[in-house]
């Protein structure tokens, strides 16, 4: 079994910046394929990125074009999640997954954190 726990979330003005977090535990943990989704109330789970075993090889959805960047640390099995230039629009629960192949779509991955709240407001 594979445990997900996300960091870093809270409430930001617009423009400002964050930092994500997510640590893996578990058997063979450095050997996931890792991405963030996010989900708004009222909305569907919504691809941010993801990044591969290597690390060298990435995905990047819409939203994060330009503004995010994620990155990883196999010594201690996180990733991050860097995001700039927020807007009231990524008001949303973060949340982390994991998965045997570098994929876009939610139900390839098999693991899920319990996510972390971003809310951007004035």
């Amino acid at each position: 079994q594979l445990q997900l726990v996300e960091s870093g979330g809270g409430l930001v003005q617009p423009g400002g910046s964050l930092r994500l977090t997510c640590v893996a535990s578990g058997h063979s943990a450095s050997s996931y394929a890792l991405g963030w989704f996010r989900q708004a109330p009222g909305m569907e789970r919504e691809f941010v990125a993801a990044i591969a075993w290597g690390g060298g090889v990435t995905y990047e959805g819409k939203p994060a074009k330009g503004r995010f960047a994620i990155s990883r640390d196999n010594a201690k099995n996180t990733i991050y999640l860097q995001m700039d230039s927020l807007k009231s629009e990524d008001t949303a629960v973060y949340m982390c997954a994991a998965g045997e192949y570098l994929d876009l779509v939610a139900s390839s991955y098999t693991y899920w954190g319990q996510g972390t709240q971003v809310t951007v407001s004035s």
